[in-house]
């Protein structure tokens, strides 16, 4: 129905109401007899005169203007005032229209309007809601929080149909049990059931307030009830009276690094790539992917991706092609363990430059399966290095890692094992340069502590360290990326490149500034009323409390200042052959001890002892 026919139905209903209200009084209060059927009939004009009164008195009260929904706390005064109205005309209009009624009549009659007025709006609006309670289309919402704003909250949502508030959730237990805004209140242990009897779509949080950390602990909570949860600021918030929320300072990209950035002092590389054909792998990956948006820009002939994650090279894919309308793009879905694969690829292609950026680099995963990271990251950077040599690929340039230095962990151990394989063919090729580059820690990308204490921080906490006196060199993924296009067009043959990453960072100092940055206090035994607590974990298996990025001290300069180029050792090529046999063999039958045997005999590493000492 529409606004003008549901007030037309209003002004239908009073008036029978009024004239049900008139003859119901002369009944109660007359003697039966035929006196009363004579009453009855001659109180027509009054009736007419009072029906008339009562819809021009109903409008201009506004109660046939009002919606149910605000009914309740509106319109029983104004019935009131409205029955008292009718009831006084009735009394003044009586004599001139020669209707003669005991003066209870008009009493009785000012009562039953009260009564049968606010009783069918409120019968009627009840049914409404009901209906619109066992509808599909309304939102239905459980509100935590039975305070102020809970129910200025669920007293504003009266005025629209499109969200239901169906109950309301309170920790205080005074409060459960009691009905609230017309909305029982509950304990929190019952919203798994209420979620799914009052088929709840979602729950809002209107407790201000409570602090965020605590708000984010509710909402991490009830995440795994299978609705929506949303949290409500308060009025004072909305129109900026209150400063208890209000975030703290952005952290700086520069106090992470412990440096400025260096995107502005690395020179482009746009001259070396224009034209050439270049294959990626790991082009889904943080690097790999930062490498192809960065190539985009140096109009290469054609780009080939290739990653054996379906949804990582989707999504570089549509990324690029995007980006690069003109440039030929190829995806290709596979591992760089399939040798056939990646000889054809090359082949086909025509490939002049390979940017290998595939390698399971997640310390703890690849020290829990150590088989599996050498596989992929020693094996896989030699069959893709074969396949270039033998398809006459110009450049090879493998991304390593500072962890590869004296490691004391499987990851680092297969990154170093890595660099040996491409310095053994640097040395025996001479078509093909080979080279690699080494770098810290990237800002943001997967697995670094960034994106861990922005989830830690967004759920309330606590943030993790594993040591008070860990420190990391870290770079932004644009440094990254700009450093391995470099090197592209620096190497010469069997060169180990690594950039000048200023002073390392301690891992406690950025939780501390992301902390804070967000608006929030630290919770520690001096500060026990703080928001979120740091919290020490102990060192991982395998993991340094200092990274390093240099084996020796030797170094030689660059074209660029800030790149420098290591003289590093490296094993002859029957030692290479030998340190390979031995580990296939223990891949192949699955020996982890015989695998880190093979690690301890050929890869210098640091002794635990040393790394966590520092």
């Amino acid at each position: 129905m529409t606004r003008s026919q549901k007030q037309a139905a209003f002004v239908v209903i009073d008036a029978v109401v009024i004239a049900a209200s008139l003859a119901i009084a002369v009944l109660l209060v007359t003697p039966t007899g035929p006196e009363q059927v004579f009453l009855l009939s001659r109180i027509w004009p009054l009736g007419v005169l009072l029906v008339i009164a009562g819809c021009l008195s109903g409008w201009w009260l506004g109660l046939t203007r009002m919606k149910l929904k605000a009914y309740e706390m509106r319109g029983i005064g104004r019935t009131a005032t409205y029955a008292c109205w009718l009831g006084t005309i009735g009394i003044a209009t009586a004599k001139p229209l020669s209707v003669q009624l005991p003066v209870g009549t008009y009493v009785v009659f000012t009562l039953l309007v009260l009564v049968l007025s606010a009783g069918w709006r409120v019968i009627l609006r009840h049914i409404t809601e009901q209906i619109y309670l066992h509808g599909g289309e309304s939102l239905r919402i459980l509100i935590y929080g039975a305070g102020a704003t809970g129910r200025q909250f669920a007293a504003a949502l009266r005025h629209d149909n499109s969200i239901i508030p169906v109950a309301m959730i309170d920790d205080h237990p005074t409060l459960q049990g009691q009905f609230v805004s017309g909305l029982r209140v509950h304990a929190p242990s019952s919203i798994p059931r209420l979620v799914t009897e009052k088929r709840i779509d979602r729950v809002v949080l209107a407790m201000p307030s409570v602090s965020q950390p605590n708000i984010a602990r509710i909402r991490h909570k009830l995440r795994a009830i299978g609705c929506e949860v949303c949290a409500l600021p308060s009025f004072a918030a909305l129109i900026g009276e209150d400063r208890h929320g209000a975030p703290g300072s952005p952290v700086s990209i520069d106090d992470l690094l412990g440096r400025g950035r260096l995107e502005r002092e690395l020179p482009g590389v746009t001259e070396f790539y224009t034209g050439r054909r270049i294959l990626v792998s790991g082009a889904g990956g943080s690097i790999g992917s930062e490498l192809c948006r960065q190539l985009a820009a140096c109009h290469p002939q054609s780009v080939v991706l290739v990653d054996h994650s379906e949804l990582a090279l989707y999504t570089i894919e549509k990324e690029m092609r995007d980006l690069a309308r003109d440039l030929q793009i190829t995806a290709v879905l596979g591992s760089v363990l399939d040798e056939r694969l990646m000889t054809d690829i090359l082949e086909l292609h025509d490939i002049d430059v390979v940017l290998h950026a595939a390698a399971y680099k997640h310390l703890p995963l690849v020290e829990s399966n150590p088989l599996v990271g050498l596989q992929n990251n020693v094996f896989g950077t030699k069959i893709l290095a074969e396949a270039a040599r033998r398809s006459g690929v110009e450049r090879f340039i493998l991304v390593s890692s500072d962890k590869a230095v004296r490691p004391t962990n499987v990851m680092g151990a297969s990154k170093r094992l890595a660099e040996l394989v491409i310095q053994d063919l640097a040395a025996r090729c001479v078509d093909t340069r080979f080279s690699m580059v080494r770098f810290g820690n990237v800002l943001g990308s997967s697995g670094s502590v960034i994106p861990l204490f922005e989830e830690q921080i967004a759920r309330g906490g606590p943030v993790t360290l594993t040591d008070e006196n860990v420190t990391r060199y870290f770079m932004t993924v644009s440094e990254a990326a700009r450093l391995v296009l470099l090197t592209g067009s620096f190497a010469r043959g069997g060169d180990v490149f690594v950039l000048e990453m200023g002073n390392p960072v301690p891992i406690s100092k950025i939780a501390r500034q992301m902390i804070e940055g967000a608006g929030f206090t630290i919770k520690s035994a001096d500060t026990p009323d703080g928001d979120i607590e740091i919290k020490v974990t102990g060192l991982r298996p395998g993991e340094k409390l200092h990274e390093e990025l240099l084996i020796s001290s030797d170094m030689l300069t660059t074209p660029h200042p800030k790149i420098l180029r290591a003289q590093e050792s490296s094993v002859s090529e029957f030692e290479m052959a030998t340190a390979l046999k031995d580990l296939r063999h223990a891949i192949t039958t699955g020996d982890e001890e015989a695998a880190r045997n093979v690690i301890g005999r050929w890869v210098e590493s640091a002794r635990m002892d040393e790394a966590q000492s520092g």
